[in-house]
């Protein structure tokens, strides 16, 4: 179940890591900053509810997972610390749209459509426009736009990119990032608005 759901929501241009049980969890979350975890609460090693408890109150969101529909569970996993709550089975449809939820409650108060200049990125749509044209990019390539409109001037580095828009697989050596930017300024067209700052990143520039 967890490979389907880390699928599905890479389709959607959703960076993600997978965790087997509650220790890996933990250990991962300790070191990665998180917008959202999908918590099943019948974890192995440590428990889905302790899980919960130690990361409640942090940055993620917690998205808890449960065989158990119950109106019981439910409060008990929320009065775990748990953001929000799904019963198993569940549509995959329905958990993507809840993460999406839970990850613009994640982040500061972002306006619902994303500008910069004449760019227009509308998140929830996923469907980004420079001056009303509507542009035909790829999931990958509209995360990376949203992940530098987002940060508003400042200089994204190759590595975050990599954090936010692949995931833990991603070769950190690749040129994966490098190709994704050429094919997304090719896209968005002239004047260029993405530039390469050397040894640092890109930053996004629109007046």
């Amino acid at each position: 179940m967890a490979e389907s759901i880390a699928r599905s929501l890479r389709r959607e241009g959703i960076a993600v890591d997978v965790a087997y049980d509650g220790h890996t969890a933990l250990a991962m979350a300790a070191v990665n900053s998180y917008d959202v975890v999908i918590l099943d609460r019948d974890l192995p090693g440590v428990h889905g509810d302790e899980v919960c408890r130690q990361l409640a109150g942090g940055w993620p969101r917690i998205l808890m997972l449960t065989a158990s529909g119950t109106l019981e569970a439910r409060v008990g996993g929320l009065s775990l610390g748990a953001d929000d709550y799904l019963p198993k089975p569940f549509a995959l449809a329905e958990l993507i749209a809840r993460v999406r939820a839970l990850g613009r409650r994640a982040t500061s108060a972002l306006p619902p459509r994303l500008t910069a200049g004449d760019l227009t990125l509308d998140p929830n749509r996923r469907s980004a426009e420079r001056a009303g044209q509507p542009l035909a990019l790829t999931n990958k390539e509209l995360a990376v736009l949203e992940v530098l409109m987002t940060a508003s001037g400042r200089v994204v580095s190759a590595e975050e990119l990599l954090e936010r828009v692949w995931d833990a697989h991603a070769d950190p050596f690749t040129n994966t990032v490098r190709v994704t930017l050429a094919n997304l300024r090719r896209k968005i067209g002239d004047p260029p608005v993405i530039t390469t700052v050397i040894g640092a990143g890109y930053r996004l520039v629109a007046s």
